[in-house]
């Protein structure tokens, strides 16, 4: 399978009204990007520990509405925070807002801010991830009992690194595998993956897409990048200014591939 490279951009929901939010939506989709993302926290995770932040799901909702190109997601949401089958039906409902446009961005959680303040049982991360082990089968059993059912098959993107659990996690029910970390542990990481697809009977080397975070420009980090399997290369941005001029360049680059 060859994979068209997607360039994405996580507006981070911190440090900003909605408004200045709601411009960076626009600015982004205007920019072409491919993919916006935001993520599944309920304080910031860095400047201002109590500045102003906004709730992922509410807001997906909203870009749902706002857009009419771009997929939409979270990068990534935490399992811990919802029922499997209530995000299930809020998953589908955000796909069917926005004609068939939703990433399912998924990951075991780690914020225990977030868990201490709202009141979830924050665990281990032995539990936590076999929390999501066992809620994504279920999300899926969701979306075929609802009516009507998702406009698409949702795409399931995982994120974490874990190399014995996580990962396989990712072999067995993920479209796309989002990495933490330089070249060298995508690499690593990624030959684990694919050693996990073989143990449960899934081709993760054609049927999982790379994923990763870019805080560079493309001249200085997308050959390696590209070599090593990556296709959505995703660049953040914070409020309140939400400076997109790095992804400009990514999607410069993207285009320039032909």
């Amino acid at each position: 399978m060859t994979r068209r490279l997607r360039i994405g951009v996580q507006l981070q929901p911190q440090h900003a009204d909605y408004p200045q939010i709601r411009d960076a939506v626009r600015r982004a989709e205007d920019l072409g990007v491919d993919v916006i993302f935001n993520w599944d926290h309920f304080f910031p995770l860095y400047g201002d520990p109590d500045g102003k932040h906004f709730e992922c799901w509410t807001m997906l909702g909203a870009w749902a509405e706002q857009t009419s190109r771009v997929e939409i997601g979270a990068l990534v949401t935490c399992n811990s925070y919802r029922n499997p089958e209530l995000l299930a039906d809020m998953a589908r409902t955000v796909d069917h807002i926005s004609g068939g446009r939703l990433i399912l961005g998924i990951g075991a959680g780690w914020f225990e801010k977030d868990y201490d303040q709202f009141g979830y049982e924050f665990g281990t991360a032995g539990s936590r991830i076999a929390d999501l082990a066992s809620a994504l089968p279920r999300i899926k059993e969701r979306w075929v009992r609802s009516n009507p059912a998702p406009t698409r098959e949702i795409p399931v993107l995982v994120g974490g690194g874990g190399e014995r659990k996580t990962l396989r996690v990712v072999a067995e029910h993920a479209d796309a595998w989002h990495s933490f970390g330089d070249v060298d542990t995508l690499v690593r990481k990624s030959a684990i993956l694919d050693e996990h697809g073989e143990a449960v009977g899934r081709d993760t080397g054609t049927l999982v897409e790379r994923s990763i975070g870019v805080q560079a420009p493309p001249s200085e980090v997308a050959d390696a990048l590209v070599d090593a399997g990556v296709t959505l290369f995703t660049v953040g941005a914070s409020g309140p200014d939400y400076d997109l001029s790095l992804a400009e360049q990514w999607v410069a680059w993207r285009d320039a591939q032909g």
